[in-house]
């Protein structure tokens, strides 16, 4: 083995202990929705083990509130995969951007990191490649794991225990998840053309929401934002794109 080999072999575990702790934020922020997800799917009619199946399976929170709303009012199977898929979509455009900071990668590696492509861990790698470090396999699933694992726990838990709590909803403790988000979009608040983008995409979204419904604005608002980035021409400080 080289010296850079053995240097590098050295370097995984701190990289994995990195990654994990930029994952705990994501584990307090998720738990309660975690929770909530596994509760109202029980009480949608989901089995404790259909529900732990669909986080470690689906592994995509929003597209699994859909989910359980949409299987039990006798919709097709083809819309309930299509309105998980429009919800998801977003996923697609996420492994396009870590895609090319990752390509170095092998093919394999690639594909089981993609799985664990979530909101966070994109805006993490996003931001990490942007200071131009590498984004290394170790460090990468140092953030993803703990944050998959703990979203299958929270929902046996919620699923298991949620019936103890008469209305969790009413409990209102999916909120933070929504502040979480909105934090890593405020992260990306110093690229040019930022402030536009973001007000297009959520007017686009609000008045889909209205006019179309859910799931679709969601959709709709990020392909909105991505035109709009496309048909703006790039600024100063190379031509980056917003």
């Amino acid at each position: 083995m080289s010296a850079e080999a053995i240097q590098d072999e050295a370097r995984r575990p701190s990289a994995f202990w990195r990654g994990a702790r930029l994952g705990l934020p994501v584990v307090v922020a998720a738990g309660p929705f975690g929770l909530l997800f596994g509760a109202l799917a029980v009480e949608n009619g989901f089995s404790v083990f259909e529900a732990v199946l669909m986080s470690a399976t689906i592994y995509g929170g929003a597209s699994q509130m859909v989910g359980i709303e949409l299987f039990g009012q006798k919709v097709a199977p083809w819309l309930i995969v299509l309105s998980i898929f429009a919800v998801n979509f977003r996923h697609v455009l996420y492994s396009g951007a870590v895609g090319r900071r990752i390509g170095h990668w092998p093919l394999a590696r690639q594909a089981f990191a993609f799985f664990f492509l979530v909101d966070p861990q994109y805006a993490e790698s996003e931001t990490k490649g942007e200071r131009g470090e590498e984004i290394t396999f170790a460090w990468y699933m140092g953030m993803a794991l703990p944050i998959y694992v703990c979203w299958v726990a929270e929902t046996w838990l919620g699923a298991m225990f949620g019936n103890m709590i008469p209305n969790p909803q009413a409990l209102g403790l999916d909120f933070l998840l929504p502040i979480y988000f909105l934090g890593l979009v405020m992260g990306f608040r110093n690229r040019p053309l930022w402030l536009p983008i973001v007000i297009a995409s959520a007017a686009a979204s609000i008045l889909a929401y209205k006019t179309i419904g859910s799931p679709w604005h969601v959709s709709v608002g990020a392909v909105t934002g991505i035109l709009l980035a496309a048909a703006m021409p790039g600024r100063a400080n190379g031509g980056k794109r917003p």
